[in-house]
């Protein structure tokens, strides 16, 4: 098929040349003769820019590209010289225009990435012609600024809808609202929903494997009930969460933002339960898993056990994000869940540079680095971000202590020069055979 599109732009380049020999060529053009199926496979892998340049081809071709089963709308689309973000939609509706007039058939896929600003009638117009023709993937992505406008109805009466990615609305579930039976990938970014809004969502999507959540608005708890789900992934503002007893989650990455004014209400979930028992207390399939520093301290709002009544024993890769060593609760959390990974091969941990030292986490961190706890499965380790203060440091020893079959430590540091390999084979450690890889920022 690459060879066909090669093929049909060259072809397309040659009538800018030389008209009268390209209209000689499409005579016999065996293109032209292909089944449209075809044609469709061939066009939709050029750029949409390039596949409407198709038109100037011969009248037979003024509208082939217009009825292709996917479009992508981009910066590819627009002018360089247009900078006018208002003047940019201008000319994505004017692309939008001729395919609401001349289209006939099923349109499999939408995106729309684009710097722009779009008139909020044209999009909730264009969206219902897509609702009709079938959508399978719609993607909206950014756009240069963020304005809620109401998602239009006609979204959620689309049946065949797989693939849902929005920005930039609000979204509210018509009373007729029965699920998407087929809908596998939901993604909302700057979308502004209410938990119980996003929980009935969720909940009605039966085949859903992929699920992500960023900066959502107006969002107080999280609560995701659905037995299918295997990826979740939430960068946003809440209070609360609930992952239910979603035994298929294989990868889970939260990372927590403060809710505006940072105040913080207690939900009925959290009850008198330490949140890290209640909130992974039934997830023992997952193998990554990626939590930040903000959400771990959350997770730490009771008593931390040492290790979870139930390992995580099938996790392989485990990612701690912006750690702050001067934090107890993030550091109980952190260990505790290191302690309770025991077939953990991976490891990367992201710190918040800070000199503030906590006496609690010294002693903390020194206490464990005299255990019998070892990681017996970890293999490769990267810390990034640190400047080398002594809970660092002793952070460093911990894991060097207790990790025999360790094969590589990759250290970053922010400030100053990077430590030296010399320096770190010098460090006791239980696996003789460690790589070090040392940088600085």
């Amino acid at each position: 098929m690459l060879n066909l599109a090669e093929e049909l732009t060259r072809k397309i380049m040659k009538k800018h040349e030389n008209l009268a020999e390209t209209e000689k060529l499409l005579e016999i053009d065996r293109i032209s003769n292909l089944p449209w199926d075809v044609l469709d496979t061939i066009l939709v892998r050029l750029p949409l820019r390039d596949a409407a340049r198709t038109s100037i081809l011969s009248s037979k071709w003024r509208y082939k590209w217009t009825n292709i089963s996917q479009f992508i709308l981009d910066d590819k689309c627009i002018c360089n010289s247009i900078s006018d973000k208002a003047s940019r939609w201008i000319e994505i509706r004017k692309i939008i225009d001729q395919v609401q007039s001349n289209h006939n058939g099923p349109i499999e896929k939408f995106k729309l990435a684009a710097y722009c600003c779009p008139n909020y009638s044209d999009l909730d117009e264009w969206i219902r012609f897509l609702t009709e023709k079938g959508i399978k993937e719609l993607i909206i992505q950014e756009f240069s600024v963020i304005k809620h406008f109401k998602l239009p109805d006609s979204v959620f009466c689309g049946p065949k809808l797989s693939h849902l990615e929005l920005y930039g609305c609000i979204l509210r579930l018509p009373s007729s609202f029965k699920g998407f039976d087929c809908l596998k990938i939901l993604q909302l970014n700057h979308v502004s929903i209410i938990s119980d809004t996003l929980e009935h969502l969720i909940r009605n999507c039966p085949v859903l494997e992929k699920l992500t959540l960023l900066n959502l608005h107006h969002l107080a708890c999280v609560r995701i009930y659905n037995p299918n789900l295997k990826y979740v992934k939430i960068d946003s503002a809440f209070e609360d969460i609930c992952l239910g007893h979603s035994l298929l989650l294989a990868s889970v990455d939260i990372r927590m933002l403060p809710m505006n004014g940072g105040i913080t209400h207690r939900h009925p979930e959290q009850g008198e339960v330490c949140t890290l028992i209640r909130v992974f207390g039934y997830l023992h399939g997952i193998n990554r898993l990626s939590l930040s520093n903000q959400f771990l301290e959350f997770l730490a709002n009771k008593d931390v056990p040492e290790r979870l009544p139930t390992p995580f024993n099938s996790l392989l890769a485990l990612e701690l994000k912006e750690i702050r060593f001067a934090s107890l609760k993030g550091i109980v959390a952190s260990i505790s869940m290191l302690r309770s990974s025991p077939n953990l091969e991976d490891l990367l941990v992201t710190v918040y540079p800070c000199d503030d030292i906590s006496k609690p986490v010294m002693d903390l961190v020194t206490a464990q680095l005299q255990s019998d706890f070892y990681f017996n499965q970890l293999k490769v380790v990267k810390i990034r971000g640190i400047i080398g203060t002594r809970i660092e440091w002793e952070f460093l020893r911990l894991i060097l202590a207790h990790s025999p079959v360790l094969e590589s430590m990759t250290i970053v540091k922010f400030r100053g020069e990077r430590i030296s390999e010399s320096f770190l084979q010098e460090v006791e450690r239980a696996s003789k055979h460690v790589k070090f890889i040392s940088l600085a920022l």
